[in-house]
Formats: C-alpha cells, sequence, structure tokens
C-alpha cells in the first residue's frame, strides 16, 4: 500500500517514497511518502491558515470531535491494533491494551476541553490595586509540532494530538519512521471527526529534515517531543523561545524492601520489564533488592521470565517479539557482553533470533555498564543486591535519568521517605515505575525532559496565560 501525506485535509503525492518493513517478518508493508522542506513548509502553511479558526471554536466543538475520534477508534479497534502489531512488532495483546488506552486518551482531551479555565485575582491585596477586577484566561498557542516515537504509535500520538486539539491549535504531526500508518489512520479518522482542513496535518520522512524545518520555522509556536535525550537537547538548543516540552530517556529503578511478599509482585515486575521488549520509556530496567530476599527474588523472577512466550507479533498468545531493528538487537547483546566483561552474571537470556532478543536478566551489574547507566529499550533486567533502603535509593538517583521510579515495602516510613527522596517526576509505592495512566501527570528531571504530559498538564503546557484587568 502507498502511503501519501496529510496536508490541509487532503492527501497529497510526495516527490518521493521509501520501502517500510516489518521488524519481525522483514516483508515490506507499506510505500511511505518521504517529505522534502518544501512539502513541510505546505504543512507548515496548512497549519497556519487553519490557526483563526481553530482558536475560535467553541470548546464544545472541540470536545464533541475528540468524542467522535474516540468512537471511531473504537469501531476499528482491532484493525488499530493489528496495524500496531504490523509496523512495531508489538505483540497483540499489547497493541489491544494500547488501543485501549488512547480512546481512554482522547475521551479525557474531549473532557478536558470543557475544563480551560483561568482564575479571579484579588487586586486590592496590594496597595493601588483598589477599584480593580482581574483574571486570566487560557489560549490557545496557535501552530504546534509534535514529534512521536515508535513504541506507542497510537497513544503517544494521542498524548500530543489530544491536548494540542483540545486547546484549540493546529498541528503538524511527526511520526516515527517505523510506525507511520497508525498516524495516517489517525488523520483519516479526524478528518470523519469533522476536524476542519489544516487543524491536523502529518508529514512522514526523515526525522532530520522534517524536525529541523519544525523546530527553527517562526510560524511554530510550541515543540512537543517524545524520543532520544541527543535529539531532545538539540530540539532545545534550536527552538529559541518556543514553548518546548520533552519526553526523553529513563532507566527506571525499582526498589525491594525486605518483608515484601514476592508471589505477590514478581508477575508484574516481570511484566514491567520485558513488556514490548522493553522498549518502553518508564521499562523497568534496574531493580535493588535487600539482601534479605535477594535469592528468592532472582529464583522467582527468573522462573516467571521463563514462561514469557517469544514468537510472531501477530499471534495473540505472544508476549515478546522482534526489537524494532536489527541494529538495536545486535546493540542489546553487545551491551550484555560489555556488563559480563565488567563482572555481571547472567541469571537467563542472552541471546537472540533474528531481531528477537530472549529475555535476559542480569545480576551484579557494575554502575559503569551501560546495562546500568544507559537507556537500555531492549528486554534486559539487571537485580543487584544492597543492605539499606538508603543504599538503594542512593543508587537510584546516581543517574543521569529521573523519570519515574518505584518501591514495594511494608513499612509506610520508609515509603514516605523514598517518596521525597528519590530524584524522578514520578514515584510508585507498591508498584513498578512502568505504572502509567493516562490522564496523570507525566514527565521527568534531570535529561528525562522538560514539562509534563498527562492530558490536563498536556493543556497547560500547550495553552498561554493571559490576565485581563478593568479598572471600575
Amino acid at each position: 500500500m502507498k502511503k501519501q501525506l496529510f496536508i490541509g485535509g487532503e492527501w497529497v503525492e510526495a516527490g518521493e517514497y521509501r520501502p517500510l518493513f516489518s521488524p519481525y517478518s522483514g516483508e515490506q508493508i507499506a510505500e511511505v511518502a518521504y517529505a522534502d522542506a518544501a512539502e513541510v513548509d505546505r504543512a507548515i502553511e496548512a497549519a497556519e491558515g487553519a490557526r483563526p479558526l481553530m482558536a475560535g471554536m467553541p470548546a464544545h466543538e472541540r470536545a464533541a470531535i475528540l468524542e467522535r475520534l474516540a468512537y471511531l477508534i473504537r469501531d476499528k479497534e482491532e484493525e488499530c491494533a493489528r496495524l500496531i502489531a504490523l509496523e512495531a512488532a508489538k505483540p497483540l495483546k499489547t497493541a489491544r491494551l494500547e488501543v485501549e488506552r488512547t480512546i481512554t486518551t482522547y475521551k479525557f482531551a474531549a473532557e478536558e476541553a470543557k475544563r480551560i479555565q483561568g482564575e479571579t485575582i484579588p487586586m486590592d491585596a496590594a496597595p493601588g490595586g483598589e477599584d480593580r477586577i482581574a483574571y486570566t484566561i487560557r489560549q490557545p498557542l496557535g501552530v504546534v509540532a509534535a514529534i512521536t516515537p515508535f513504541n506507542f504509535p497510537m497513544n503517544l500520538v494521542a498524548h500530543k494530538v489530544g491536548p494540542a486539539l483540545a486547546a484549540g491549535n493546529t498541528i503538524v504531526l511527526k511520526p516515527a519512521g517505523q510506525t507511520p500508518l497508525t498516524a495516517l489512520l489517525l488523520a483519516e479518522l479526524l478528518q470523519q471527526a469533522g476536524l476542519p482542513a489544516g487543524a491536523l496535518n502529518v508529514v512522514t520522512g526523515s526525522g532530520s529534515v522534517i524536525g529541523e524545518r519544525l523546530v527553527t520555522d517562526e510560524r511554530i509556536q510550541a515543540v512537543t517531543f517524545t524520543g532520544s535525550p541527543d535529539v531532545g537537547i538539540a530540539i532545545r538548543h534550536k527552538a529559541g523561545l518556543k514553548k518546548v516540552t520533552l519526553e526523553l530517556g529513563s532507566n527506571s529503578a525499582l526498589i525491594v524492601d525486605q518483608g515484601v511478599d514476592l508471589d505477590a509482585m514478581i508477575a508484574r515486575a516481570v511484566t514491567g520489564a520485558f513488556s514490548f521488549s522493553g522498549q518502553v520509556c518508564i521499562s523497568l530496567q534496574r531493580i535493588y533488592v535487600h539482601e534479605r530476599l535477594f535469592d528468592e527474588f532472582v529464583r522467582k523472577f527468573a522462573e516467571q521470565t521463563g514462561k514469557l512466550k517469544l514468537g510472531d507479533p501477530l499471534d495473540a498468545e505472544t508476549d515478546l517479539s522482534a526489537l524494532i531493528s536489527l541494529r538495536d538487537a545486535e546493540r542489546s547483546l553487545q551491551w550484555i557482553t560489555e556488563a559480563v566483561r565488567l563482572g555481571a552474571e547472567v541469571a537467563a537470556g542472552n541471546r537472540r533470533d533474528g531481531n528477537i532478543v530472549h529475555p535476559t536478566v542480569l545480576l551484579h551489574v557494575d554502575a559503569a555498564a551501560k546495562i546500568s547507566c544507559r537507556e537500555v529499550f531492549a528486554p534486559i533486567v539487571m537485580i543487584n543486591k544492597v543492605s539499606t533502603i538508603e543504599e538503594a535509593i542512593q543508587l537510584v538517583n546516581d543517574s543521569k535519568y529521573g523519570l519515574q521510579a518505584g518501591i514495594y515495602t511494608p513499612d509506610l516510613r520508609t515509603a514516605l521517605a523514598a517518596a521525597e527522596a528519590l530524584e524522578v517526576g514520578g514515584v510508585m509505592i507498591n508498584d513498578i515505575p512502568t505504572f502509567r495512566v493516562d490522564h496523570m501527570p507525566y514527565g521527568g528531571v534531570k535529561e528525562s525532559g522538560t514539562g509534563r504530559e498527562g492530558v490536563k498538564y498536556a493543556i497547560l503546557e500547550l495553552t498561554e496565560m493571559k490576565l485581563i484587568c478593568f479598572k471600575k
């Protein structure tokens, strides 16, 4: 199938197309438009042209469009899930969950569109402020550039498109090169839902070509990006005074205190480590276990890992399938080799079949190993022994990342202390750091990014506060 660009409410023929291959089978699944600079400019122009219409659209109309979109996705949920499985090699049962979450995200966006509000300011609280009435409103920024990753090709797009439209902005969307098909389907569904022409434009192709144009064009008022720290930092430097929201890397950690019921949480921890082959921004990568539970934890974790089924993402029974590329699969094995050279012990895995890397458990990993200090984005987890929770917290914080962390503990005092001490954007008590629901504030500190997603919080990022003051 041949996939064109979506610009100004129309499917536009591109000057170049490139083949898209399945990460699992290697078979060609589509021919996708490869936009050049002129085509990106055309998309920005279309978004700029639709600005006044979207900014003036009543909130209830924006909400209705998003509600209709949620229903349209519901009607096509199995088709959407199979498309995710095909282009991303995400196992079908995981892809179905993503579609459910996408529907939820757009429903939240519809609801929040009706709740964008300001506040009154007590002007007479300051000398000279008497006889004045003041209040704030929030207004759309204008044209938003959204650049999204491959790992949640529907829901992470929804986390940018939903809030941007709810707030009355227009969008130029650049989906990940490996996963453009679901974004192009979204354009089709939003058109059916009644979104005005130009309010959403989808340009596919080179990240460097498209990203450069979007980030530097003065008509773009905000950039919202999910991806690698290197690219995010480059965007921040080039964006000038644009608003920038960055969701970047992570090597999320879990602390397991003594006294924890392991049988109640092991399956959950294994899911957090290996769901979608570890290609999740908050995938469980580092586990620090109290020495009294360490041996039992490792044994049960390895046993549960052994129950995972590897194979075709379109098989409803598959738990793990191919990584997004052969390069990533090869890198994963190289990182394991480095960790072993630095003294790590392999408790499970450490092999690959094509792009499928078997779920790998490493013990006693050196803090300098890439498996520990970089974002692995593969089905690899490390388990290290600690003697105190204070030591574990220090190890978690010894990272350039800080997205989310988790701690299992039966002690309330320990939980509260950890919640305050952990240097991350979100702390999950008695759960894995991989937990997320779509209306909670989500984002990190340090090199994990800046700004917050979660529909209500993303709307704050994608609107501008204005003060209005009357003298009586």
